[in-house]
């Protein structure tokens, strides 16, 4: 049997990746290698001059396949506007939740625009869980702001067409789904008006889009027949064609990138063959044939374009994949033309489009890779810088310029065809400079919204690299520069080469192991604190800050790391107040009279790039009244949850169940087997241990099933008796409980539970609760959100055998690892239920 064993901390780490907020495609780490193929498609690109947002609520909503079809068939800049990151879901791949799952999936809406040719945005929306309706919604999202946040991102992106996912009505499904429609709406009127949000045009224009669609299907009608009726008022778009250039449909391209919201378990399967999409018109100029009438999508936009066209054609015509870099010189042409055209929205986009092209062209490789992912302010990095042309265009490199650094250094080198120049340098991250803490987390928001500061920085899916190094070039005697981040990279023995983002952090972190220690009685726990080094030669000491009425001890503990990287491991011992009381804990790191109180907060998963934040160095403290019955539990991981850790805090001693454990029967051991969330929907082996765990509970085992969606049940069976599964739920924390069976052990047994055990919720009472069961199954309790019927299907209990069947929703995923008292005591009940 495996032992839980969890890691102090997980440690998050946030990418940084150069990118243009409105015109430049997203770039990964890696320097682009784009085929020949590629680079005829993007010289294409070159000569189409229009633009389309899609706009809906979170990471997934978003038509992957028609963002593919805009952005690589008709070539216009394409963009995804979530209005969330995402952060109220659940997570499939891994236990974070909340603001780290909410970087996880912004990471993963970045894959899946470099996989689509998208462009990612966002506003400071916070997904706080499950909305039925705008009306809540707007009640927690401050509407305004959220407004002039979408307005910001038009009047920068400049949309000819925007597009919805959702209806503005409850056909959406979600609140969060409905405000995105009803916002996209004011939105587009907003954005063109110099009295809203008028603080904006400091720095943009007010622009107008010429029309606003919603993309619709046979779902939103109810029936087909009813769809039926509509389909010929609807726009028509054959998203299902075939790119040569790429080599796939663009139903194969949609399904690689909605595949990378492995979060949610979204992967897909490829399609081939036509695939229409429906619009339905909403705002602005009706259109009869096509998504784009009336709008100039050509060099005729822009006055003077003309010419500048003629020489891409020219660009286009003569291409040869065999020689791509033949185009150079014909671009440079292109580019002197395109600069002498007035400023303007189209003129900045084209001539940072172009110069990437040519640079693609050319083979032209330039990078900067740290010896470290990390430094400190003050600190000495050490660099090496790689540039080669592949090609016989003449370059030279006239200065390589380390811009966050006051730096340059100057070489007029000629870059000779694949003639590799590489070298070292070093140079010192100025004092003053901030840590890589993602923008939207640098303070903290409000239950609704993140708060944020810089004005430049909103839409941005992530911050701008903390170092970029400049290279000033002549190719073919035409100056260009190139900025690229600094970045830090390694052979891994399994994947090959794995880059990651090059980030600034403190001289010290200090880590406490828990993000929660509860105290159910008035023995004191230990808490371990890892003190680990941002740099060599540091020492001080580490305090423990706890209220008053909280004791501590020792007062202080010294730390002496020698080396970056060096860890200390300090422990504190921790006495807890009379009664209940709920407190936060707070390590703080002092070095010569500086206080540092940051964590660090790491997650790798290999389909995004490796991530860091650095979390406040707290954890919370809660003294419980408590009684348990039993000790050991034994534990069915499902999509990730930190159950087991926050059982463990109340003095279980929780087993992982491993595939012997289940085949060989051995269970009657534990005094309850947990199922974690969504057990039923991921572990594809419980189909074949169902009759294990019913067995387990027939000889008087305690079986705790916890939440899992009403869709792909890996067995129908999950219950020993007829259970059916819905989407009913209860999203307002405080909702009202009642007790439907108040002298019922779960209530009373060893712990009396009251109304006040279900006050301090978190995010939402319960989710997909069952709406039909058998009369064997007693119901305990009931809720319900405001104005709706009372739910009773979230804990449900049944005698099977000499043993019991429980099954519930309420979201205990949420609220033992949040610390909530009432959560515990309500949880130990179901355990010791039977004893």
């Amino acid at each position: 049997m495996k032992k839980l064993s969890y890691p102090l901390t997980y440690i998050l780490l946030l990418t940084f990746i150069f990118s243009s907020f409105s015109y430049t495609y997203i770039l990964a780490q890696a320097p682009a290698k784009p085929s020949a193929a590629k680079i005829l498609q993007d010289l294409k690109k070159l000569n189409v001059l229009g633009s389309v947002l899609y706009v809906a609520a979170h990471p997934d909503d978003e038509n992957t396949r028609l963002i593919a079809y805009m952005a690589n068939e008709e070539l216009y800049n394409t963009g995804y506007l979530a209005l969330t990151r995402g952060d109220g879901g659940q997570n499939l791949i891994g236990p974070q939740i909340r603001e780290d799952l909410g970087i996880i999936r912004t990471q993963e809406l970045l894959q899946a625009r470099r996989t689509d040719g998208g462009h990612q945005f966002f506003t400071r929306a916070n997904d706080f869980g499950f909305s039925k309706s705008p009306e809540e919604t707007f009640t927690i999202w401050d509407k305004e702001q959220v407004l002039a946040d979408m307005v910001w991102v038009i009047r920068k992106f400049r949309p000819d067409v925007m597009i919805t996912r959702f209806p503005p009505d409850a056909r959406a499904g979600h609140g969060h789904h409905t405000s995105s429609a009803i916002l996209a709406e004011e939105a587009f009127d907003a954005a063109a008006d110099p009295n809203r949000f008028p603080e904006q045009l400091k720095e943009v224009e007010v622009w107008q889009p010429k029309r606003l669609l919603w993309n619709t299907g046979v779902w939103s009608f109810g029936s087909q027949a009813e769809f039926d009726k509509h389909v010929q008022n609807l726009m028509k778009i054959d998203v299902g064609k075939y790119n040569p250039l790429l080599g796939k449909s663009y139903g194969e391209i949609a399904a690689e990138s909605r595949s990378m919201h492995k979060s949610q378990g979204f992967g897909s399967m490829g399609t081939r063959g036509g695939a229409i999409e429906y619009l339905q018109h909403t705002k602005g100029d009706k259109s009869t044939r096509g998504l784009f009438e009336g709008i100039t999508t050509s060099w005729a936009r822009v006055k003077g374009g003309e010419k500048v066209e003629k020489i891409i054609n020219k660009a286009i015509s003569s291409y040869n994949p065999a020689e791509p870099a033949a185009v150079v010189l014909t671009l440079i042409a292109a580019k002197k033309e395109l600069e002498k055209l007035p400023d303007g929205y189209w003129k900045r986009v084209k001539l940072e489009e172009l110069q990437d092209v040519m640079q693609e062209a050319m083979g032209l490789y330039l990078e900067v890779v740290a010896s470290d992912y990390a430094a400190t302010p003050g600190e000495q990095i050490e660099l090496q810088v790689e540039a080669i042309n592949r090609s016989d265009v003449p370059v030279v490199l006239q200065k390589v310029n380390y811009s966050f650094a006051g730096k340059d250094s100057t070489l007029n080198k000629q870059l000779q065809n694949n003639e590799r120049l590489f070298y070292d340098a070093s140079t010192t991250i100025p004092v003053g400079t901030a840590i890589s803490q993602p923008y939207w987390l640098r303070k903290e928001g409000t239950l609704g919204m993140f708060a944020i500061e810089n004005q430049q920085e909103v839409g941005k899916p992530e911050n701008e690299p903390v170092a970029q190094v400049t290279f000033s070039l002549l190719i073919a005697g035409q100056p260009i520069q190139v900025r690229v981040p600094v970045v830090y990279k390694r052979t891994d023995p399994v994947e090959g080469e794995v880059y990651r983002p090059f980030v600034i952090t403190p001289p010290v972190f200090v880590n406490v192991a828990e993000k929660v220690y509860m105290f159910a009685s008035q023995e004191p726990k230990q808490v371990q604190v890892l003190v680990k080094s941002g740099k060599d030669n540091i020492n001080g000491n580490v305090t423990l800050q706890l209220p008053q009425g909280w004791r501590v001890e020792p007062a202080l503990v010294p730390f002496n790391l020698k080396l970056k990287g060096a860890e200390q491991s300090v422990s504190f011992t921790v006495y807890p107040p009379q009664g209940q009381q709920e407190a936060e804990l707070e390590a703080v790191a002092t070095i010569g009279g500086e206080t540092f109180a940051k964590s660090l907060n790491t997650i790798n998963y290999s389909h995004i790039p490796a991530q860091t934040t650095f979390p406040e160095a707290t954890a919370r403290a809660v003294k419980l009244n408590l009684e348990i019955k039993g000790d050991k539990v034994g534990y069915i991981m499902g999509a990730g949850d930190e159950v087991p850790v926050s059982l463990q805090q109340i003095g279980y001693q929780v087993t992982l169940l491993k595939d012997e454990d289940l085949s060989q029967g051995n269970l009657q051991q534990y005094d309850a087997v947990i199922l974690g969330v969504r057990a039923y929907n991921t572990v594809d082996r419980l189909r074949f241990y169902q009759d294990k765990l019913l067995d387990y509970v027939k000889n008087g085992g305690n079986l705790i099933v916890q939440y899992n969606t009403n869709h792909s049940l890996v067995t129908k069976n999950i219950a020993p008796y007829p259970l059916q599964l819905s989407r009913d739920r209860v999203t307002v924390e405080g909702a009202e409980v009642r007790f439907l069976k108040p002298n019922h052990p779960v209530l009373n047994s060893p712990n009396k539970i009251t109304e006040q055990d279900f006050e301090g919720w978190v995010q939402e009472r319960g989710l997909y609760f069952p709406n039909e069961w058998s009369k064997e199954f007693e119901t305990i309790i009931s809720s319900h959100d405001p104005g709706e019927e009372p739910l009773e299907g979230g804990l449900l209990v049944a005698k099977y055998g000499k043993g019991y069947y429980i099954y519930t929703g309420y979201s205990w995923f949420r609220e033992l690892p949040a610390g909530v008292p009432g959560a515990y005591r309500i949880f130990a009940n179901l355990i010791s239920l039977g004893k």
